[in-house]
């Protein structure tokens, strides 16, 4: 096999692995170095087939296999964001203020279904806090992005940036105030609530907007 042809989706565990020469507990094989790169190439169950870069190709447990990002970031360009994750976390914060806050005016009925996915549509937020790692969702790039401490570096990226998000505000009717009389609205207030209604975008995002994320996973 070419060895520059060679493309590892894996790596072996730290402390190595088994391997076995079929899917078959009774017929083991050698074990794999510590670390060693590999490429998943099928799957039945929890057992991965798996291929070495010398043409070797064996089965093991595929649950202790270490994937690895696929593809690396895109060169070509300067540096999307600096090594600091506190920018991403504060766009993430943010947009997430944003989120709730439409949540709260749902909930209270002062913005219809429509309004709320009109104005939703494009948005994207991902943040996973586990002990000293962190995943977070870069929206102006399209990618995910790991950090441990200070040291912020691209996971996974999409094939496409998402939509840009409506840009023309739906303004919702205001609600009468608690205890006010309720009077039989003008014509003007109709022409203004029906006008507001038309313009509303649609409410379901078209099929396939965004393209998957990948991973290290095949």
């Amino acid at each position: 096999m070419d060895e520059f042809a060679f493309r590892p989706t894996h790596v072996a565990p730290p402390d190595g692995m088994a391997t076995w020469t079929a899917p078959d507990p009774a017929r083991p094989s050698a074990r794999l170095d510590p670390l060693l790169p590999v490429r998943l190439i099928a799957r039945q169950g929890d057992w991965a087939q798996i291929l070495c870069s010398n043409g070797w190709t064996a089965w093991v447990d595929g649950r202790l296999l270490v994937a690895l990002p696929q593809p690396p970031p895109a060169a070509g360009g300067p540096p999307a964001r600096t090594a600091d994750p506190r920018p991403a976390l504060a766009e993430a914060e943010t947009a997430l203020a944003r989120h709730r806050a439409l949540l709260e005016d749902l909930a209270a009925g002062t913005l219809d279904l429509e309004a709320f996915r009109a104005r939703t549509r494009g948005q994207r937020i991902g943040l996973v806090a586990d002990g000293e790692a962190l995943w977070v969702f870069d929206p102006v790039h399209d990618r995910w992005c790991y950090c441990d401490g200070l040291q912020l570096q691209t996971y996974a990226a999409t094939d496409r940036p998402p939509p840009a998000p409506v840009s023309t505000p739906v303004s919702p009717v205001p609600a009468a105030p608690r205890g006010a009389a309720t009077a039989a609205p003008t014509a003007s207030v109709e022409a203004s609530a029906k006008t507001s209604t038309e313009a509303a975008p649609t409410a379901t995002p078209a099929p396939g907007s965004y393209a998957p994320t990948r991973t290290g996973e095949p």
